[in-house]
Formats: structure tokens, C-alpha cells, sequence
């Protein structure tokens, strides 16, 4: 029941759409209406506002960070294992993706993963995070980084912990990710896709 009641806290956890909320905050456009309608950092910083899209990265991040946080420091003592924090890691992700107060409309999980990624272990998601600046830095492209990234984090926990029930999360986690990107794998290919801090067309203050 706890392992329940923990996965479904998860959930709604990650359903807070911090872009969304910043936009309003930030009197910005609707980040779903302009770019790549991804309600994420990188879409956000297409409005021309750092200061939002820094608070998008960092609320995103930190709820998936949260999430498994409490799950690995407290799980324990309410009878909730390694598999109980695999579904905790995956429900607050899927949250992102499909969040149930913004009409299932949600991120495509990047700075989310990298959250429950420093949640389960932060040298594992300091690895990934520096994987991910790399690439970004080198190609400025965030999908590119973000792929990369979403490739090397299951190898990178195989390394630090080998095979258990959260590499399983790590590695469905992942798949995910590439699939969201699935699009922007297409625009990468043809050349189309947008590098980082280029503005879109219809990202205005309000």
C-alpha cells in the first residue's frame, strides 16, 4: 500500500508543468503555442526569457530529484524496496510526459530524468548532466545532448550499481526520452532542428 501511495504521490509530483507555471508567472506566452510547442526549459528560453526558462530547468529538475529523494531516504521504513523506487523514479517522469493537470500534455523529460537521476545517486546524475554539457556545448543542440545523454545513463548505472530493478527504470526511462525526441531525431537529420537560445517566432510577452 505505501509502495502505492508513494507512486501515485510521484505522479502528481511530476504533473506540475514548470514551464507552464513560469510562463504565467513570467507573463510570457504559453510555451505549448510557439517553437516546438514542448512544454520544457529549452522551448521557454526560445521566449527570450533566461530568468524563466533557469526557473523551468531547476523546477523540473527538482521535483524529479524530490520524488525519488524521499522514496531512497524514507522508502525503507515504510516497506519500500528497490523495485518500489523504480516505480516511484518512472511515475514522477511519466507525470512530466503526461501530466494530469495540464490535460496530459506535458515535457519531453529531460531535465525531469536528470532529476530522479541525482535523486537515485549523484555522481550518476552528475555523469549524465556532464555527458549532456558536452555535447550541448560542442553542437548546441539540446536534443542531441539530451539523446546522448538518455544513452549513456543506463551504462552509467550499470557501472556504479550493475543489474537491478532501477536500472530497469533507468533503461525504460531512457527509451522514453528517445522516443519523444523522435521528431526532433527527424529534424536533426534534415538539418532543420533549432540550436540552442534561438528565438521562436510567437513566444511574446503577454
Amino acid at each position: 500500500m505505501n509502495t502505492l501511495i508513494a507512486t501515485v504521490a510521484a505522479y502528481l509530483i511530476g504533473s506540475i508543468s514548470f514551464a507552464v507555471v513560469m510562463s504565467r508567472l513570467f507573463g510570457l506566452s504559453d510555451p505549448r503555442t510557439y517553437g516546438s510547442k514542448n512544454p520544457g526549459a529549452t522551448n521557454v528560453l526560445r521566449s527570450g526569457s533566461k530568468k524563466a526558462a533557469i526557473a523551468t530547468l531547476i523546477g523540473d529538475g527538482a521535483k524529479g530529484w524530490l520524488a525519488v529523494f524521499l522514496a531512497v531516504k524514507l522508502g525503507p521504513q515504510y516497506g519500500i524496496d528497490d523495485a518500489g523506487i523504480a516505480l516511484v523514479a518512472i511515475a514522477v517522469f511519466l507525470g512530466h510526459l503526461w501530466p494530469v493537470f495540464f490535460r496530459f500534455v506535458g515535457g519531453k523529460g529531460v531535465a525531469t530524468a536528470l532529476g530522479v537521476l541525482l535523486g537515485l545517486n549523484v555522481w550518476l546524475g552528475l555523469a549524465t548532466l556532464v555527458t549532456w554539457l558536452v555535447v550541448a556545448y560542442a553542437f548546441r543542440y539540446s536534443s542531441l545532448a539530451a539523446l546522448i545523454a538518455a544513452v549513456f545513463a543506463p551504462f552509467y548505472y550499470g557501472l556504479l550499481f550493475g543489474v537491478d530493478e532501477i536500472l530497469f527504470a533507468v533503461v525504460a526511462m531512457s527509451a522514453l526520452l528517445l522516443w519523444r525526441h523522435s521528431t526532433n531525431i527527424g529534424n536533426l537529420i534534415a538539418g532543420k532542428e533549432s540550436r540552442i537560445g534561438s528565438k521562436a517566432a510567437g513566444a511574446k510577452k503577454k
